[in-house]
Formats: C-alpha cells, sequence, structure tokens
C-alpha cells in the first residue's frame, strides 16, 4: 500500500511539474517585441531630435508622432506577416488533405513509414497508422504534425498579433515622452524613465526564457542606451552642421 501511495504521489508531482507555457501562440513574440522597440525607437528618436538643440515643445511633438506612426506600422507589419503566414500554411493544409481524400492508402503507408524511421516495429507502426486514419481531421493532424511541424488547431491570430504588436509598442513608445506630459523640462527624466522602462521589461521577458533577470534586463539597458546615446550624438553633429 506504501508503494502505491508513493507511485501515485510521484506520478501526481509530475504532472504538476511537467507542464510547459505555450510557445506557438501569437501574442508573445510581438507584444515583447513591440515594447522593447517602442522604447528605444521612441527614446532614441527624441535624444536625436534633442541632440538638434530645438525647442521642448518640438520634443513633445516628436515623441507623440513617433508613438502614433510606429504603433501603427508595427500592428499592419504584424497583421500582414502573420496573416500570410497563416495563409501558407492554410495552403499546404488543403494539399494534404486533398491527398488524404484521393490517396487514404498511400498516407497511411506514409504515416507508417514515419513512425517506423523513428524506431517503431514496422508491424506495429502500420497498426497505429491504420488506427489513426480512420479519423480524417485526426489523420490530417497526425499528418500536419509530422510532415509540416504545425498544430492545424493552434495557429496564430493576424488579428490578436497586430492588437499586441500595437499596444505594446504605444504603451513602450509612450515612457519617454510621459515626463514632458507631466511637466518635465529637460531630456533626463525622460531618459531615466525610458531606461527604466527598458530594464524592467527585459526582467519580465527573463520571467518567459531561461536568462535571468539582471542579466536580460541589463542587456536591454546598454542595448536602449547605446542607442539613444548614438543619436543624440548624431542629432548635435547635425544640428551644429546644420545651423
Amino acid at each position: 500500500m506504501a508503494i502505491i501511495e508513493t507511485e501515485a504521489a510521484l506520478h501526481e508531482a509530475h504532472r504538476d511539474n511537467h507542464t510547459h507555457r505555450d510557445v506557438n501562440g501569437g501574442w508573445l513574440r510581438p507584444a515583447v517585441f513591440g515594447a522593447m522597440d517602442g522604447l528605444v525607437s521612441n527614446l532614441a528618436l527624441m535624444t536625436g531630435v534633442a541632440g538638434g538643440a530645438v525647442s521642448q515643445h518640438t520634443i513633445v511633438i516628436t515623441g507623440l508622432a513617433g508613438l502614433a506612426a510606429g504603433a501603427f506600422s508595427m500592428a499592419a507589419g504584424e497583421y500582414t506577416s502573420v496573416a500570410s503566414q497563416r495563409e501558407l500554411v492554410e495552403a499546404e493544409l488543403d494539399v494534404e488533405r486533398r491527398e488524404l481524400r484521393r490517396h487514404p492508402q498511400d498516407e497511411e503507408n506514409e504515416l507508417a513509414a514515419l513512425y517506423v524511421a523513428r524506431g517503431v516495429e514496422p508491424e506495429l507502426a502500420r497498426e497505429v497508422a491504420r488506427q489513426l486514419s480512420r479519423d480524417p481531421e485526426q489523420a490530417l493532424e497526425i499528418h500536419a504534425r509530422e510532415e509540416l511541424g504545425i498544430d492545424p488547431g493552434d495557429l496564430p491570430s493576424p488579428l490578436v498579433a497586430a492588437v499586441s504588436s500595437f499596444g505594446s509598442f504605444a504603451l513602450g513608445a509612450l515612457l519617454p515622452v510621459l515626463p514632458y506630459l507631466l511637466g518635465a523640462t529637460a531630456l533626463w527624466p525622460a531618459v531615466l524613465l525610458a531606461l527604466a522602462g527598458l530594464f524592467g521589461c527585459g526582467a519580465v521577458v527573463a520571467k518567459v526564457t531561461a536568462r535571468s533577470w539582471w542579466y536580460s534586463g541589463l542587456r536591454q539597458l546598454a542595448l536602449g542606451g547605446a542607442a539613444a546615446g548614438v543619436t543624440y550624438a548624431l542629432g548635435s553633429l547635425f544640428g551644429t552642421a546644420v545651423g
């Protein structure tokens, strides 16, 4: 009885600890990329303009314009990209669906051969392929996973990608502008808030990756700071040259 209870407890622990995060969803990549891009690009844009010794009003207008333009551009790009990818996958699924309808035995043999190649005994592989092929939709799902490496029921959504990208970019791009909107008259509060945001975003991203939070945060801080420093120097250079 003790052995059975121990095995049950181990099974329970394995089930609870052996769950995986969603790595195929359409929201994570555009959301993360959008927030980082919004922070870095708008911070760099504003520091570049500020380097040219322009007015505070010009810096604020530049930041707001960069926020709007970047958010719409990111959303449109993500929607088009994910929609095109989804359409390509659906076209390949249609090809596989037609093959299953026209040549069911060949497709069953193909599936059995895949299992044999993975080490399953030929007789067992044929039986597994035969049973899986009874349901056309299940057969399509198995073939899609084995041959195309995709799950037909878990395709990324273009709308989710676009909305995630738009919102995260706008949120990231807002941080450098926010101090000015709250009454700041110098560039340094905007820079400090944006750099803190970069570190925070990097630390949050580490929660869904294998990196430590401080490494991910410092990496984003360094990249964003470098971009802001370079653009400020270029803005100063161009401002002097034009002036």
